[in-house]
């Protein structure tokens, strides 16, 4: 996907990076661009000892991004190490340039993950196969749940959304967005301070959540990764881009992981996470109205973004006005 964000490199840059990752130790055999992401470039790496790496490449720092997405990078190696003490398969890191000095942004070195993107074999999948992958995910991202934050929100340089309640942290990380759309200059489909009065509306549940879980809040099914010939169906084999990541309320996982999806069409959501005996989440009227908060940041997210990315023209026209539309529909469920 073509996007603004990207920072793609030269053979000869990815040569200066192999050597100054791993010490003058390996040198590049092979390399394509992964071009599915929409943020940063990129890159599956063969060295010539055949190991397989991933190489992705942060936004130029000069870049005009949402106020959410500074040194995302950062956050990704840290959720990376977090979540494997936890147990949940994630990518390695091998190396991360946080210095800038090679090419002038940040860059990291991963492990592959072994498998596919879910969503590029879901359609293959059976029925019950399918909803075993994403009963098996759920699972996971209970377990990624127990790992508690020292506070709440976005673990950013300098972010107003890391707070000591969840609520004035998603207040906060709202405000963000909202914020963001003025300066690009991006329509709502409703004036800021009625998205606002969301978090004052509902602050009571909002409080419901005690403790501040690490939430990959990005769990759709491209950064599901999935083996289709395991012996037994099949199986998921871990999660990547992990950039995202916040500490808050573990329902905003559903957000991502029912993607344009109906909680009531795939109890195996549920039912998976349940399972996994490290938290429960039952489909109160509390969750259900805290998930229509999560989903309504999510979806503006996705309607501001744009601005940042260089998407424009008849296609991206369609998108935005399908999520205004459904905006407009969470503003009058959630009033």
């Amino acid at each position: 996907m073509e996007s603004l964000t990207k920072r793609r490199i030269t053979e000869s840059e990815l040569a200066i990076l192999v050597r100054h990752a791993f010490a003058g130790r390996a040198e590049v055999k092979g390399w394509r661009e992964l071009a599915d992401g929409s943020y940063n470039a990129a890159y599956a790496v063969t060295l010539d000892d055949g190991t397989e790496l991933i190489l992705k490449i942060a936004p130029p720092p000069e870049l005009k991004l949402l106020t959410h997405e500074v040194d995302l990078m950062h956050t990704e190696a840290d959720f990376y190490r977090r979540a494997a003490a936890a147990g949940v398969a994630v990518p390695r890191v091998l190396h991360a340039g946080f210095d800038r000095g090679p090419i002038g942004t940040d860059f990291i070195f991963l492990s592959r993950v072994d498998g596919v993107a879910l969503n590029t074999v879901a359609e293959q999948l059976e029925p019950a196969e399918l909803a075993s992958v994403r009963r098996q995910a759920a699972a996971r991202a209970a377990r990624l749940h127990t790992v508690t934050g020292p506070a709440y929100g976005y673990p950013l340089r300098g972010s107003r959304s890391w707070q000591h309640s969840w609520r004035a942290a998603f207040g906060a990380m709202l405000a963000d967005i909202l914020d963001d759309a003025a300066r690009l200059g991006r329509r709502l489909p409703a004036p800021p301070e009625r998205f606002l009065a969301l978090v004052r509306r509902h602050a009571d549940l909002l409080d419901e959540v005690d403790r501040p879980a690490l939430v990959h809040f990005d769990l759709w099914d491209g950064n599901v990764f999935v083996r289709t010939d395991a012996p037994g169906g099949a199986r998921v084999t871990g999660f990547i881009d992990g950039e995202r990541a916040l500490y808050g309320d573990p329902v905003a996982e559903l957000v991502s992981l029912l993607l344009r999806r109906d909680l009531e069409d795939e109890p195996e959501i549920l039912d998976g996470y349940n399972g996994a005996g490290h938290g429960r989440i039952e489909p109160t009227r509390s969750v259900r109205r805290r998930l229509d908060l999560y989903t309504c940041y999510l979806y503006l997210i996705m309607l501001v973004e744009g601005a940042t990315r260089g998407w424009s023209g008849p296609e991206r026209d369609q998108v935005e006005a399908w999520l205004s539309e459904q905006l407009a529909v969470l503003l009058d469920r959630l009033a």
